[in-house]
């Protein structure tokens, strides 16, 4: 599967958010140490399964800079939030600039880029312990120990392929 790799330089992304104004990525990095793009698609089954882990990670890391970046439009998007309940920011990008940008072929796909704007994780599909991993650099990124992410009783698979 085709992404960016892990010590690719990310290209800038600057795209519409859905609580509107915009966002950078090299303007949020000036101010972050780290951050976490999630490309996703709201018809994707795996992307449905993976946004209520992407939200607990973002509720163990409120000051961690983490985006869910839709391929699909304002609607549906809106729609995509209610129900999985993402409080994040949701960036819009219909005309799949940022995903071709990104090499992307499958999502959902899900980068950690550190403050120098280099990619330090690319995890491709639905990966247990690439999430647990994001989680344990934005936690030691904030100086704080990591909480969990996943309790035995999510019963969660080790990796759903997108």
């Amino acid at each position: 599967m085709v992404a960016l790799m892990p010590g690719i330089t990310a290209p800038d992304v600057s795209l519409k958010s859905l609580q509107g104004g915009s966002l950078s990525l090299s303007s949020t990095l000036s101010n972050n140490k780290l951050v976490v793009l999630a490309f996703f698609k709201v018809g994707c089954p795996v992307c449905q399964f993976i946004f209520p882990y992407l939200e607990r990670l973002h509720q163990a890391n409120r000051d961690a800079a983490i985006w869910g970046i839709s391929q699909d439009d304002d609607s549906s998007t809106k729609a995509f939030i209610k129900t999985y309940g993402a409080t994040f920011p949701i960036l819009l990008d219909e005309r799949l600039q940022f995903t071709v940008n990104y090499g992307l072929t499958n999502v959902p796909s899900v980068f950690l880029v550190d403050r120098g704007g280099h990619v330090k994780l690319t995890s491709v599909g639905f990966v247990k312990d690439d999430l647990e991993e994001i989680n344990q650099r934005l936690a030691a990124s904030a100086g704080k120990p990591a909480k969990a992410l996943f309790t035995e009783a999510d019963n969660v698979p080790a990796a759903r392929p997108g």
